[in-house]
């Protein structure tokens, strides 16, 4: 990421807390909601890896490749278990693509850095990457961000009869502030290439 040492080290905070969470929450609901939690910490701690400044000096160059590689192997493999069971339809399938997705955009960043000889996300070298590509990234992360933020947001005050927010219904769940912060967790840091 182009910029201040600063945003990297906010960026670092808020993924490794989310990533903290979802780890900590694994181990409630179903199957699938466990499975998308776990695949959450992860996607969490690692992009808090590669914004932290200075960790990327230190690990070996193809850590990010290995790591968010084998997340997208992950997402792939949630979305091929997902297809027979939700018909093509349901929230674990809609998850595996987003976390496929997300984790590819790690790969780009990834490679990026590589190419480009940076070893951190947010040193001052010349922009890399492919334009378009971080550009159409950066549109599906920012629609992302805000139909999953426009969720967080209750139609109605809690306690009016009648309304989902009284009833219980369609109110927002933990799982989705996780998704919110990690999409724009992508945002930022493809804002950065």
């Amino acid at each position: 990421m182009h910029g201040p040492p600063l945003v990297g080290w906010l960026l670092a905070l808020v993924c490794a807390g989310t990533g903290a969470y979802c780890l900590a929450t694994r181990g409630r609901g179903t199957a699938e909601a466990r499975e998308t939690a776990r695949m959450e910490a992860a996607m969490g701690l690692g992009m808090a890896l590669m914004a932290l400044p200075g960790a990327a000096g230190v690990l070996p160059s193809g850590t990010f490749l290995f790591l968010f590689g084998t997340l997208t192997v992950w997402g792939v493999a949630m979305v091929v278990r997902a297809l027979p069971a939700a018909g093509g339809r349901g929230a674990h399938l809609r998850h595996g693509l987003h976390h496929t997705l997300e984790s590819l955009a790690m790969v780009y960043m990834a490679v990026v850095m590589l190419g480009s000889g940076s070893t951190m996300p947010h040193t001052h070298h010349a922009a890399g990457g492919i334009p378009v590509l971080t550009g159409v990234l950066l549109v599906y992360f920012a629609v992302f961000a805000l139909r999953t933020g426009g969720r967080l947001i209750p139609l109605a005050p809690p306690g009016v009869p009648g309304t989902a927010a009284a009833t219980g219904g369609d109110l927002p769940v933990p799982a989705d502030a996780c998704r919110l912060t990690l999409a724009l967790g992508s945002f930022t840091m493809l804002l950065g290439l």
